[in-house]
């Protein structure tokens, strides 16, 4: 055991583990963020403010219970350094520890721990054999290790691989998502709180579109869960 730390510590010299956001070198107790990210990254609380900015995005267009992020997302900043990593390096890991963060929030806020089922938004068969994992459901693993819901990943499908948003208008954006997500499986969904949860929101058009989805089933009482919210 001993022997294994020594060569741990050896090859840490030499192959420093970096931080995900600011890339300092870790520290044998820090895993993907350095403690000084870790405790000053842009945290939001929307957890606790039910009238937060990203709710506000929503009003009028879909009746949801709760809208929330864990992070502001800053251009050029550790935030967008770090959903680099994690959505084109193949660093899944980080979802799984966001995740986590977010659940230890959401557990202080009664509209999102009475969540029974998390449906992460879905990529196109095409873009996930791309990339090998989608990155909103390792986020939405990390959640449900921390509230008492379950992760449904089929459920919500995605029938057409759109073009990126980016540079598109709010209007062009929803435009865009039109026909884009169907329920597999309504019966599953009947009655129940379901916490929607993707990467990133910007103008939500998005999540707007898998929100008027799910929203079809009888009794579906809907929330909304993000890792960053970009202005």
């Amino acid at each position: 055991m001993q022997l294994r730390t020594y060569l741990k510590d050896f090859v840490s010299l030499i192959f420093p583990e970096l931080c995900v956001a600011c890339r300092a070198g870790l520290m044998a107790n820090e895993d993907l963020l350095c403690t000084d990210c870790l405790y000053n990254l842009p945290l939001t609380n929307f957890h606790l403010q039910p009238d937060n900015i990203v709710a506000r995005q929503f009003w009028g267009k879909l009746p949801i219970k709760g809208a929330y992020s864990l992070y502001y997302f800053n251009k050029g900043g550790n935030i967008q350094n770090m959903m680099h990593q994690f959505k084109y390096n193949g660093m899944h890991s980080i979802g799984n520890m966001l995740g986590n963060i977010a659940g230890k929030q959401l557990l202080q806020n009664e509209v999102f721990n009475s969540a029974e089922i998390i449906i992460p938004v879905p990529l196109h068969k095409k873009r996930l054999k791309e990339r090998g994992y989608n990155q909103s459901a390792s986020f939405a693993d990390g959640l449900a290790q921390k509230i008492s819901a379950k992760v449904d990943i089929d459920n919500l499908v995605r029938s057409v691989a759109t073009k990126t948003q980016t540079h598109k208008s709010r209007f062009a954006r929803f435009e865009n998502m039109q026909e884009v997500f169907a329920v597999a499986r309504p019966a599953d969904l009947i009655n129940k709180h379901v916490l929607l949860v993707d990467d990133i929101v910007t103008t939500g058009s998005t999540l707007e579109a898998c929100g008027i989805e799910l929203l079809k089933v009888p009794g579906l009482k809907l929330s909304i869960a993000t890792i960053a919210y970009a202005e």
